[in-house]
């Protein structure tokens, strides 16, 4: 009885399931220890983690109600997702609250929450949609390019305004599930060559306007931002690159090609980077143990952006490579689960939210290792987080979803033959 009630809830992939487990338990360990900061504030040792401990069990419940939805009703909440992404980016961008420079909150009835999280997996949802409606023999129609693009414009720039490399990610989602759709390759030619273009053009907008400031809150980053004029005064222009010192110093960070000696590095102005550097060249290859990060004390957001270099100190290359491995294995079960699909949009529902979740971790990695500028990138389903870890949950739950639907094509077809013979 008891096997038949866990066989209930814990319906879909068995595989799926025992990766989430496994970056759950990395969550809970990795954000106990590196949560020394906000034990600090708070002046409570254990209140971190059970504060996390709770979103997770929150984050299970959203995700078996989820799964139990059938893939069908996934399209009927399309248009509204749309809408309800399109006004709350408005909300954020007019009067959303400001982490660290940045406006990417707000509140609803008492609820705080990011529209980009939501933003998101409605774009990826939009897209499955579009390439799954407009399949043909050959590929994709040639409608399906234009109207996924029509969503692109509509949703991204407003997500790219305050989080550029968050539109970034998305916009290479976007551009894989095109892929996968067999949208013709013309188009994507065409695509890339713009995509190019505009890259370049922000590009250069970004280092024209921007000027070079350190990071973090130093007393003359403080004395700036007090000074700054109101928001009603600045034009729409400054608005909109409101953030390109940050982006433009974070580029010119990563780009910098100068070896700099211990005795040279700023640890106000290269805090982060420094920290997770040190952080990782401490690890030793094997690891100071779990809880014994001394890195921690010191790397601003250890329990956010940049948990994989605590990860590393503390259960070195060995536990560092098995994060990777169990973000890939998610990936390439997910694509099992696809191909076992007889419908083109749980397939293409269920690839596009693996590579959301799977480029997002690759990148926090990259981050962390120093093989990609700073972002404010989380690490899905491990880093703290409220609203991306409750909706990075909801998005395995689709993924299960799609995984129970998917088991009975292969039984299908063996009954088949079998009949036929």
């Amino acid at each position: 009885m008891n096997n038949k009630t866990l066989g209930n809830i814990f319906k879909g992939d068995k595989v799926i399931w025992m990766i989430f487990f496994f970056l759950c338990i990395i969550s809970v360990v990795e954000v106990f220890s590196a949560s020394s900061e906000l034990t600090y504030k708070g002046g409570s040792y254990l209140s971190p983690l059970i504060k996390h401990i709770g979103i997770l069990i929150m984050g299970v419940f959203c995700m078996v109600v989820t799964l139990n939805v059938k893939c069908k009703y996934f399209k009927i909440l399309t248009p509204f997702m749309l809408i309800i992404s399109f006004f709350t980016l408005i909300w954020v961008f007019v009067a959303g609250q400001s982490t660290n420079g940045a406006q990417r909150w707000i509140s609803f009835i008492g609820i705080q929450f990011q529209p980009s999280e939501i933003a998101k997996g409605t774009m990826v949802l939009a897209t499955a949609q579009i390439l799954s409606a407009l399949q043909t023999d050959h590929g994709a129609d040639k409608n399906a390019f234009k109207y996924i693009l029509c969503v692109c414009a509509i949703i991204i720039p407003l997500i790219g305004l305050e989080n550029l490399s968050t539109a970034a990610l998305l916009s290479l989602v976007i551009l894989l599930m095109m892929i996968i759709g067999r949208v013709p390759g013309k188009q994507i030619g065409k695509l890339m060559g713009i995509t190019t273009l505009i890259i370049v053009i922000i590009f250069a907008l970004v280092m024209i306007m921007g000027e070079d400031k350190p990071e973090g809150n130093t007393k003359e980053n403080l004395t700036e931002q007090l000074e700054k004029k109101p928001k009603e005064e600045e034009g729409l222009i400054s608005r909109v690159f409101h953030r390109a010192d940050t982006w433009k110093s974070r580029i010119d960070k990563f780009m910098s090609n100068k070896e700099l000696s211990p005795d040279e590095v700023d640890l106000d102005k290269d805090a982060q980077v420094a920290h997770a550097n040190i952080a990782i060249a401490s690890s030793n290859v094997i690891g100071k143990g779990p809880g014994n990060s001394v890195e921690r004390d010191f790397l601003s957001q250890a329990f956010s952006d940049f948990i994989y270099a605590i990860i590393i100190e503390e259960l070195g290359i060995e536990g560092a490579t098995f994060v990777a491995f169990l973000y890939i294995m998610l990936l390439f079960r997910t694509g099992r689960i696809a191909n076992r699909c007889e419908n083109n949009f749980p397939a293409l529902l269920a690839m596009g939210l693996a590579l959301l979740l799977v480029t997002q971790a690759l990148f926090n990695m990259c981050v962390a290792v120093g093989l990609a500028p700073v972002t404010g990138q989380p690490l899905p389903l491990i880093s703290k987080g409220g609203t991306s870890t409750m909706i990075n949950c909801i998005y395995v739950g689709v993924i299960l979803s799609v995984s129970r639907s998917a088991k009975t094509k292969p039984e299908t077809a063996e009954t088949t033959d079998n009949t036929t013979v």
